[in-house]
């Protein structure tokens, strides 16, 4: 028997969706204006996941360019049927004259290729797939109620699905309109079909500290729909902001080969106060069934800090994506992440990257040179090394932490300097700054502890000194707003010029402490 930690995935994994085909749980997560987009897990375990690919990994996939930060992939579902894997997902805030809105990709291998979307004509977020065993397929997700009883009042609807022509019928069911008068957004939805009877389990309260899982039956899936009495099954919203795990919700269900439940859900881990700049995170939850009803964490009422998953393997180090890398993240991880297109600025070199420099900065809604990984763990290291040499009159290359393009601190090389700029609500402000010797390597890092980022540099073979420490309570989005947590990452810009500039950094190293 194997004891797991939560989360088992850390960082900004939110949106959790699992099917399991034989022996295998298949997992997918939000990425917004990430890409590549929607990674996938495998595990045979529910414990060790490894990351094996993405979803949308072709910029002629979907064009991200003019979406601004947390908008993009929302919420995907996974699922398998004959031979297929199929996802959907929501594609949110495309600028006018952009295709947006809920779309189905299908594979018939989960690491890849997966198809080009195909848009389903329904309002929206947050679709879901049910193949029921008559052979039929039920779409299924959320939107604003047409007839909405309170403000934000959100349904869940129902529509058949053609496999072939992937076009809905034009008949739309509403089954759900929220399991408690006043809550707001009823997401996540997923359709289940158990001893015969059809499940739906959906989310609302809204995805932060009024998050709660509720459930509802049918025997028909069209409905109509009988909600648990103990809805909501599962919440930690009573426990307050000072709770250790706090926002429970968006979860998705799978069976185990030996008969037992489980549930992956999205969940925040607070410190510094009410800030979690870790992000919205995946953690795992064991499910028991009474009376024919889900429940979720039995005895305990709470997503459990520690699981134990009794087919487990026991097998020592978790997954790269699981946070238990420690050093240099190679070029070829699946943990690197641009900014709404692919890295065609980005060339490996040795360990490390070679970066074509670009006009567009940080806070332009597209695909600046940019290359950065989620941060996973409260205190850790990042560092790096450069050559400005290359760099001209105007142009900058460094670390970055980035929360969007309107908030985020960037560590940076000039001509003749270092530099720390802080941006808060699209104003930057030079915080700190060193003279740059001539001629030397720079070494630059990143040093969180907590909520304090100490930022530090050193020319040449000097030791690294302290510049100053930012407040990463600045940074979170309880402050900035969004739903993504921190990435650090290295960037190249030209701040606006024509450039051929192109730099090197050594090897990217994140060490958890």
């Amino acid at each position: 028997m194997t004891v797991v930690s939560n989360p088992i995935l850390p960082g900004t994994y939110p949106d959790p969706s699992i099917c399991r085909v034989g022996d295998t749980y298949w997992l997918v997560t939000s990425t917004f204006e990430y890409f590549p987009g929607l990674p996938i897990f495998r595990s045979t375990d529910l414990v060790h996941w490894e990351q094996v690919g993405h979803v949308i990994d072709r910029a002629d996939q979907l064009d991200y360019q003019g979406f601004r930060y947390s908008h993009g992939l929302f919420a995907p579902t996974i699922r398998y049927h004959n031979g297929l894997f199929w996802v959907v997902c929501t594609h949110v805030g495309a600028p006018e004259g952009k295709p947006g809105g809920n779309f189905v990709v299908t594979a018939k291998n989960p690491a890849g290729p997966w198809s080009d979307p195909v848009w389903l004509h329904e309002d929206g977020i947050d679709p879901s797939l049910f193949f029921d065993d008559d052979g039929r397929i039920w779409a299924h997700g959320t939107r604003l109620a047409e007839n909405p009883d309170w403000p934000s009042q959100t349904e869940v609807w129902v529509r058949e699905l053609d496999p072939k022509t992937m076009r809905l019928a034009a008949e739309t069911h509403i089954i759900w309109k929220g399991a408690v008068i006043g809550a707001v957004w009823a997401e996540g939805p997923h359709l289940y079909k158990i001893d015969g009877r059809y499940y739906l389990l959906a989310s609302e309260g809204g995805t932060d500290i009024h998050h709660a899982l509720s459930v509802a039956r049918a025997d028909v899936v069209t409905g109509p729909y009988e909600g648990n009495k103990s809805n909501p099954v599962l919440t930690h919203r009573h426990l307050g902001r000072s709770a250790e795990v706090t926002g429970v919700g968006h979860a998705d269900l799978a069976q185990a080969p030996d008969g037992s439940w489980w549930a992956v859900m999205l969940a925040m881990r607070p410190y510094g106060g009410y800030h979690y700049n870790l992000g919205r995170e995946t953690f795992l939850c064991p499910v028991t069934w009474e009376d024919g009803w889900p429940l979720f964490a039995p005895g305990e009422g709470r997503v459990p800090s520690r699981i134990e998953v009794p087919f487990a393997e026991q097998r020592g180090v978790l997954g790269e994506a699981q946070g238990q890398a420690n050093g240099i993240v190679a070029p070829t991880s699946l943990r690197w992440n641009t900014l709404r297109g692919p890295a065609a600025f980005a060339t490996p070199h040795r360990e490390g990257w070679q970066l074509a420099l670009r006009p567009e900065t940080l806070t332009a809604k597209a695909t600046p040179a940019f290359l950065g990984v989620r941060q996973q763990h409260k205190n850790v290291d990042v560092w790096t090394q450069l050559d400005p040499v290359t760099l001209l009159a105007g142009e900058e290359a460094g670390l970055v932490i980035r929360q969007n393009e309107r908030d985020h601190v960037r560590l940076y090389v000039e001509s003749d300097r270092i530099v720390v700029a802080h941006r808060r609500a699209d104003l930057d402000a030079e915080v700190a700054s060193m003279t740059l010797s001539p001629g030397a390597v720079v070494t630059l890092g990143i040093s969180a502890r907590g909520q304090d980022y100490a930022l530090l540099a050193a020319t040449g073979i000097d030791e690294p000194q302290q510049l100053c420490i930012i407040d990463g309570r600045t940074l979170d989005t309880t402050v900035t707003g969004g739903f993504t947590g921190l990435w650090f990452g290295i960037y190249a810009t030209s701040n606006g010029q024509p450039t051929k500039t192109t730099i090197t950094f050594a090897p990217f190293e994140y060490i958890p402490r």
